[in-house]
């Protein structure tokens, strides 16, 4: 590695931490100036069963009685040692909600990646390379794809193949038959946006002079995609990947919700109907942390993979 790139790396990893700890302060701020107090009311509850006693411990806890300014430094600092602080509904720390629901949730994610991914490259390959009215009419599937909702298709899915063919049972969603179906429903629409960039990608590079003097020696056009127009034209599409993973973590919300099934979603639907403060918190924070962390990789990568590509080290607005 060149001392510029060690730079240019050093300079992205902490854009990258400045970029997550902004996020979870503007969030505190959000939630602290809208109006009421949730955390309290929410204690006061008389389902929980809390004497006041329990009550003003958990609110020096999280500082209820000081300034709003104190009590973001003092979630902060909870924030960057680990520590969450406790579901105001299950009254169970927040890191264990969150580490319970996540597999499930980035199981579903990276299973919809790869679909997406192997669907989009199948979209490509077969718009560059089928004849007349087949190219054109796998070029428009992305715009049909990008224009229905994703629990649309899943509702669709569900008749399809839970109720009429009996794929599988809705009443087991965390089976393997049903999180595939999820995976799908949740794949198709961000599949469009790589299957697009993929091919635009096939049509620059089937154009350049490499590729016709690969032709022109006789070299077939599956040999010719796989040894020579994959890899440049797919570089777009990694940047791509990176920019859709937020796509993926607020569709797996949707995807979850429809097909019942437990993990992130749920979590942060109770969050929400119960003014779980805490858990929302939590839930901002990592959703920052996980698009944050997968552009970082795409663009340390990006260089290493492509000598085309130059870092820069200076910081633009």
């Amino acid at each position: 590695m060149t001392s510029q790139y060690k730079r240019y790396a050093f300079t992205r990893a902490a854009q990258a931490i400045a970029v997550v700890l902004l996020a979870y302060v503007l969030t505190f701020l959000v939630i602290s100036v809208l109006p009421g107090d949730s955390i309290t009311n929410s204690l006061r509850d008389p389902q929980h069963g809390l004497s006041e006693e329990e009550i003003q411990r958990i609110v020096a806890f999280y500082g209820l009685d000081k300034p709003v300014l104190v009590q973001l430094a003092l979630s902060l600092g909870r924030f960057l040692t680990g520590e969450l602080g406790f579901s105001l509904q299950s009254n169970l720390p927040v890191a264990q909600l969150i580490g319970d629901a996540l597999p499930s949730t980035l199981g579903l994610a990276a299973s919809a990646l790869v679909i997406a991914v192997v669907l989009a490259v199948a979209i490509a390959y077969g718009a560059h390379y089928l004849p007349g009215k087949w190219a054109a009419v796998l070029r428009s599937i992305p715009a049909l794809f990008l224009s229905v909702p994703n629990f649309v298709i899943g509702l669709v899915l569900i008749e399809l193949f839970a109720f009429r063919l009996h794929s599988f049972t809705t009443t087991d969603p965390n089976s393997a038959a049903a999180t595939l179906f999820a995976a799908i429903t949740l794949a198709i629409p961000v599949s469009a946006p790589l299957a697009e960039v993929l091919i635009a990608g096939l049509d620059h590079e089937s154009r350049q002079d490499y590729a016709l003097v690969a032709r022109s020696r006789g070299l077939n056009e599956a040999s010719l995609f796989l040894r020579h127009l994959v890899k440049p034209s797919a570089l777009p599409t990694v940047t791509m990947v990176a920019l859709i993973v937020g796509e993926l973590l607020g569709g797996a919300v949707i995807t979850e919700t429809i097909f019942g099934r437990d993990g992130l979603g749920t979590v942060v639907q109770k969050a929400v109907t119960g003014e779980d403060q805490p858990v929302l918190q939590a839930a901002v924070a990592l959703s920052a942390i996980v698009f944050v962390a997968v552009n970082l990789i795409a663009d340390l990568t990006s260089p290493l993979v492509d000598p085309r590509v130059k870092v820069r080290t200076e910081v633009h607005a």
